[in-house]
C-alpha cells in the first residue's frame, strides 16, 4: 500500500502480486473525510487504518463506477461504518444491481469488465450533473462504463475521474490500450463517449487529475490535450478499416 497526499486529497495505492494497481481516494473535509470508491474487499482495513491516521470519521461513499475493482469493499466498509452515506449515479446504480441492458438511446455496445455480484448496501443518495457533495462538484463522465462520474474539489480544482483516464504506461482516456496496464481499455464500454466525456473534463482545467490507476498526474492541462488528440487519431484509424 502506498498513501500520496496532494492537498486535501490522499491517493491509496494498492498493488496485487502482478505489480498491478488500484487507487481509491479520501478528500478531507473540515469534520470528515470523504471515500472516493472502495477497492476491494481485502484493502478495506488498510483504507479505515488511513482515515484513523488522518483523525477524521468517513462520513460519506462516492462510487465513481460499479467495476469490481472500484466498489469490491463496499459492503465490508459499510458494515463497519453503517452511518456512512452511499452515493452513485442512477445510472451506474443499475448496473451495480446487476442490470447491464441498455437504454434505447444508448449505442448499442456491450457494457464491459468485471462487476461483483451480489452487493448489497443500498445507494443513499444518487447525485445529480452540478450537484455539490461537501466540497466535490459532481459530473457527469461516461464512456467507461456509462454512469460514470468524476468529482472535481471546488477549493482546488483536483479531479477524481475514475477510469476516465488512467495514467500507467502513459496518459490515456478509456478505451485507448496501454500494454502495461490494458485492463481499463479492455473494460471501457464505449470510446467516442469517453472521448466527449475527457474533453469535458479538460474545459474545467484541473489542477490535478486523480486516476483510478496510475499516479497522480500534476498539472495535466498539458498533457491531457495529447492524450485526446491521441484518442481522436485512433477512433479515426478505427473508422477507416
Amino acid at each position: 500500500m502506498q498513501v500520496t497526499q496532494e492537498n486535501t486529497i490522499y491517493q491509496i495505492t494498492f498493488y496485487n502480486s502482478r505489480g498491478l494497481s488500484v487507487n481509491c481516494y479520501l478528500v478531507e473535509e473540515h469534520e470528515y473525510l470523504t471515500l472516493i470508491d472502495t477497492a476491494m474487499e481485502e484493502h478495506v482495513e488498510n483504507i479505515l487504518r488511513v482515515a484513523e491516521d488522518i483523525g477524521k470519521p468517513i462520513n460519506k461513499i462516492i462510487l465513481t463506477h460499479a467495476h469490481h475493482d472500484h466498489i469490491g469493499g463496499l459492503d465490508t466498509i459499510k458494515q463497519l461504518i453503517p452511518h456512512s452515506v452511499v452515493y452513485i449515479s442512477c445510472r451506474e446504480a443499475r448496473i451495480m444491481n446487476g442490470d447491464l441492458s441498455l437504454n434505447v438511446d444508448e449505442p448499442k455496445t456491450p457494457i464491459r469488465g468485471i462487476f461483483p455480484k451480489n452487493i448489497t448496501s443500498k445507494t443513499d443518495i444518487f447525485p445529480q450533473e452540478g450537484e455539490q457533495i461537501g466540497s466535490l462538484l459532481a459530473l457527469f463522465t461516461p464512456g467507461h462504463t456509462p454512469g460514470s462520474m468524476s468529482f472535481m474539489d471546488t477549493r482546488n480544482n483536483a479531479m477524481i475521474v475514475g477510469d476516465a483516464f488512467q495514467t500507467v504506461g502513459g496518459l490515456a482516456v478509456a478505451g485507448q490500450i496501454r500494454p502495461s496496464f490494458s485492463f481499463p481499455a479492455l473494460g471501457t464500454w464505449n470510446k467516442e463517449i469517453a472521448l466527449e466525456s475527457a474533453r469535458k473534463i479538460q474545459r474545467y482545467s484541473p489542477s490535478l487529475l486523480a486516476v483510478g490507476h496510475g499516479e497522480i498526474l500534476r498539472q495535466p492541462l498539458t498533457d491531457i490535450p495529447l492524450a485526446i488528440a491521441e484518442a481522436e487519431l485512433s477512433l479515426k484509424q478505427e473508422k477507416n478499416k
